[in-house]
């Protein structure tokens, strides 16, 4: 009896049909319809998940999938303009321009307060967007202020939008073909179903949102750009719980998504920043070193994770040290504690195939390799990039230890000499140019930006020397004609998916065409300098396309 008046009360409260939120309802899980999260969420903490659909309107997700849809629609269009035209337009072009580009957005192209360097002129001339090619299009400024998205991702009367598994999917499907562009190195297959899988088995939210972020980049100019600081502010936010709960190896990822992802729209303080965090972060927590590894059955190993952080920080402070001006932070010195043990990094399909724990090496990986050996297990594609990447740092190295008007040292000119046969026994080992119709797309990619960086290497170490001696001046000027003779290979469609570190090799190939041209101007016959005109008439057609998807990356 007793009993019975709380068993009245629990059937007077119970929650109707329909009324629970969208997550219960999937999960058949009981809900007792809390708002702005119920119980079941915020136990598991997914309190950003929990929607409700009353029946007065559409929840933001089911709004977004079908914003998505109509942008697919729209982008079906603008490549067959022979289909019937819908009402859905991208951006307006008779509203002001200034509302389409919030201050401090990094959605804005072309801010003359954000570049790295001052572009070359676009030589295209504009059509009308109906009938303008997707590549065309790309860019056009994205609208920042839409209504019906900005409700969907910023409405803070509600819990913060976080994607479900069907919006997530879209995302990682835009981002898996340009992932080695933030030198994200992971199987996406693998990425997609840890999704499903319960939180703690998940990577961190900082990474996720930070993969979601380059996904909205190289989405533009489709409305899903118009989302990137949504991403970008979600992805900082969750950095310090990422930090708290130990997951060191996520957040050094993360970090290197932020910093490409400023430098690509130059905001190059902010890229900075964020690359030296990746660094000294890998620094602290010895990824590629010794200390690194773990012992097991007399054998030394290490997680393929941690083996594909640490190369990607690697990359990131090799290469973008050398285009900013200055000094690398990850040191390779000849102490234990110093020295990078690191296994060199196999491709993420051949991690999938094998044991996530693997041999490690106990000596030196990039010294051996500066020193001429050439590991039988170093041939991926990640690993080539990161010999790519290796020697155009210590290119730069040797060429900052000559101080113009001094005398060269017999030491520095057997280290430039060493480099030079190190640079020759490493362009054969990747993809001919003439094999690049051959191979799959991101080998075609990778081997494209390994070949650019090597010859890049190439011209800082032997352009100090150019223009005193004709030796140096002359491989300086091969090194540029490679580069550019890539191009070639190159059609408009791949731009996009170019890694962002071309646009500065391009421009030091620029520069050192121009300062060919100068040489010769009134001494060679003019047929040479038609040659040569010819070559940075290439160069500016590629660094044009190149700015349309990255504004601020090359000159």
């Amino acid at each position: 009896m007793a009993n019975k008046p709380y068993d009245k009360v629990g059937q007077s409260n119970a929650l109707q049909r329909g009324k629970a939120c969208l997550r219960c309802r999937k999960r058949k899980m009981k809900c007792d319809g809390a708002k702005p999260s119920c119980q079941q969420c915020t136990k598991a903490k997914s309190s950003e998940n929990c929607e409700y659909d009353d029946g007065k309107g559409k929840t933001r997700t089911q709004l977004l999938k079908e914003t998505i849809a109509r942008l697919e629609e729209r982008v079906k269009e603008l490549e067959d303009p022979t289909t019937n035209a819908t009402s859905i337009m991208l951006f307006d072009p008779h509203r002001d321009q200034a509302s389409y580009s919030g201050s401090g957005s990094p959605c804005s192209f072309g801010s003359p307060n954000s570049a790295y360097l001052p572009a070359f002129p676009s030589t295209e001339s504009s059509g009308s967007p109906s009938s303008a090619s997707w590549s065309q299009l790309q860019s056009i400024p994205s609208p920042v202020n839409i209504p019906l998205l900005q409700d969907i991702f910023f409405d803070e009367q509600h819990s913060p939008f976080a994607p479900d598994d069907d919006i997530s999917m879209i995302l990682l499907d835009i981002f898996a073909p340009h992932s080695h562009q933030v030198g994200l190195e992971i199987d996406i297959d693998s990425l997609r179903s840890s999704l499903r899988r319960p939180m703690s088995e998940q990577h961190h939210a900082c990474l996720m949102n930070s993969i979601y972020l380059w996904a909205c980049f190289v989405s533009r100019p489709e409305a899903l750009s118009q989302h990137e600081d949504y991403y970008l502010r979600k992805s900082l936010e969750a950095i310090p719980d990422a930090l708290r709960q130990g997951q060191t190896t996520d957040v050094v990822r993360t970090s290197c998504i932020l910093a490409c992802y400023f430098l690509a729209n130059g905001r190059i303080l902010e890229g900075s920043y964020h690359a030296s965090a990746a660094a000294a972060l890998a620094e602290q927590i010895g990824l590629g070193r010794q200390s690194d590894r773990i012992e097991s059955k007399g054998k030394y190993e290490m997680s393929s994770d941690r083996i594909q952080a640490f190369w990607q920080v690697y990359n990131l402070d090799r290469c973008w040290s050398v285009a900013l001006e200055k000094t690398p932070f990850i040191k390779d010195g000849r102490t234990p504690s110093t020295i990078i043990t690191c296994p060199w990094p196999q491709d993420a399909s051949d991690y999938k195939m094998h044991s996530q724990i693997l041999a490690c090496n106990q000596g030196p990986t990039v010294q051996a390799f500066l020193a001429g050996s050439m590991s039988a297990n170093g041939f991926s594609c990640a690993a080539l990039r990161v010999k790519a990447s290796a020697l155009l740092s210590e290119a730069d190295r040797l060429s900052a230890q000559w101080c113009p008007g001094a005398k060269i040292s017999a030491q520095l000119i057997d280290e430039i000499n060493n480099l030079e046969r190190i640079v020759n026994l490493f362009l054969p080992t990747l993809v001919q140019p003439e094999q690049l119709g051959a191979v799959n797309p991101n080998e075609k990619f990778a081997s494209i930006v390994a070949h650019t960086i090597a010859q890049t290497a190439m011209i800082y170490l032997h352009r100090p020397f150019a223009a005193e001696n004709p030796i140096s001046a002359e491989k300086c000027a091969q090194a540029a004609r490679a580069c550019i003779s890539l191009i070639s290979y190159i059609n408009e469609r791949d731009f996009v998916f170019l890694d962002p570190i071309v646009g500065p090799c391009w421009s030091c190939a620029a520069d050192t065409t121009i300062g060919r041209l100068d040489r010769i101007e009134q001494a060679w016959p003019m047929g040479d300098s038609v040659e040569i005109i010819n070559d940075l008439g290439v160069l500016l057609y590629a660094l044009t396309k190149f700015d349309n998807h990255f504004p601020s990356v090359g000159k």
